[in-house]
């Protein structure tokens, strides 16, 4: 007679703004879900004496990417467009990101160095296979990203004036992680990792964000239930909200997997499926939760509940 193990469960607890969708889908019956929106993050990631660290950033209003997040956003049909490339193929990307649809996986790619330069300024691009470019914080470049984010010119432009081609060499996904059905505003979200570039330092867009910084996930998640996050990012919306307020159920697992990596090297080498992720809804004793089965947890991080 054979026995199996229980399954391990991870539960995260909803955001005040996800609690009221949550209730309605509840109370009115499941529904057909709200087209989840593609989106591109980047997690940068760079080593401390304290371990890897990663760049976080305010998010004003309500954002499925989480009040606190990596940089990143929605793809654009500005993205579907032909750029310079360095690294594998959109094909090639498409098939290690577990699609077949090479035109999306390049979008993909385009939109998560494009949101990168508009939300940080770090630019994955250079003039061949062993170049970056070097471009310093001023004040010029901050108005060329405030004008990218605005629309008012393309990132092909930018790119093709200055003879760059996009080092997509330099990123490696991670997950994608899709939200729950019952939310208003959904996001099917790819995640991608790369090492921060030593000549360039990231700067907040100005128009966008309140509060950016480089974090120690180790000490987020080791400090998880007190407030220190929200207290240092000082909106309204954050003072006195625990890590698990802030950010996203994806973020929190990514954060996790990094405070238990050796390093940044480590943590980008590392072998990952190309899976999908979404956390199902959970009703238990009248409280909402969101829940991820262990065997559909990236790099099997997980707790039991």
């Amino acid at each position: 007679m054979s026995s199996s193990k229980p399954l391990l469960k991870r539960r995260f607890q909803l955001w005040q703004d996800e609690l009221e969708a949550a209730q309605s889908w509840v109370e009115h019956g499941e529904r057909t879900p709200t087209k989840a929106r593609f989106a591109s993050s980047l997690v940068l990631l760079k080593d401390s004496v304290s371990g890897p660290e990663t760049y976080l950033s305010y998010r004003r209003g309500y954002s499925p990417l989480g009040t606190v997040a990596f940089p990143g956003g929605s793809v654009e049909t500005t993205d579907d467009v032909e750029i310079d490339w360095i690294g594998p193929s959109p094909a090639a990307w498409a098939k290690t990101m577990g699609m077949t649809d090479s035109s999306l996986a390049r979008q993909h790619i385009v939109a998560v160095i494009r949101e990168a330069f508009e939300e940080t300024g770090i630019l994955l691009a250079g003039t061949d296979a062993s170049s970056l470019i070097d471009i310093a914080p001023t004040a010029e470049l901050m108005k060329k990203r405030e004008a990218l984010a605005a629309q008012d010119f393309s990132f092909q432009d930018m790119l093709n004036k200055r003879g760059l081609a996009l080092r997509t060499d330099l990123l490696k996904p991670i997950i994608n992680w899709i939200s729950p059905d019952f939310a208003h505003r959904r996001f099917n979200t790819r995640y991608f990792a790369a090492a921060a570039p030593v000549n360039q330092t990231p700067v907040p867009l100005e128009s966008k964000a309140l509060w950016a910084s480089w974090v120690c996930p180790a000490k987020l998640i080791a400090e998880r239930d007190t407030s220190n996050l929200g207290d240092q990012v000082g909106a309204e919306n954050t003072v006195g909200r625990t890590l698990g307020e802030l950010v996203s159920s994806g973020c929190d697992l990514i954060l996790s997997k990094i405070a238990m990596s050796r390093g940044c090297i480590a943590y980008l080498n590392h072998a990952r499926p190309a899976s999908s992720y979404q956390p199902k809804l959970v009703v238990e004793n009248g409280e909402f939760w969101l829940e991820v089965d262990s065997a559909a947890v990236p790099d099997g991080v997980c707790r039991e509940r």
